[in-house]
């Protein structure tokens, strides 16, 4: 049976922060890309208790100049794998 790779939330949360964070854009810029009224996404994206939509995942690659699966961590028993094309 194949294996289904399942998304690390919180893993994904860190790397969504280290990623923000290397390309020098605050939480507030990055609300004000995505034209939220308040950042409480951005945070909860980042603390792994929500994951960006397809589409919000789109705009956070062209934001961090990164691929989407550079900014999404996998699991697969028990243990982070990377999942690239």
């Amino acid at each position: 049976m194949n294996r289904v790779p399942v998304i690390d939330m919180t893993a994904t949360g860190i790397n969504i922060a280290r990623l923000r964070s290397r390309a020098g854009i605050s939480v507030k810029a990055l609300q004000d890309v995505f034209g939220f009224n308040t950042p409480q996404a951005i945070y909860k994206w980042q603390r792994g208790t929500a994951l960006p939509t397809v589409d919000n995942l789109v705009v956070l690659a062209a934001v961090f100049e990164v691929r989407i699966d550079e900014i999404l961590v996998f699991q697969e028993d028990g243990h982070q794998v990377k999942i690239s094309a």
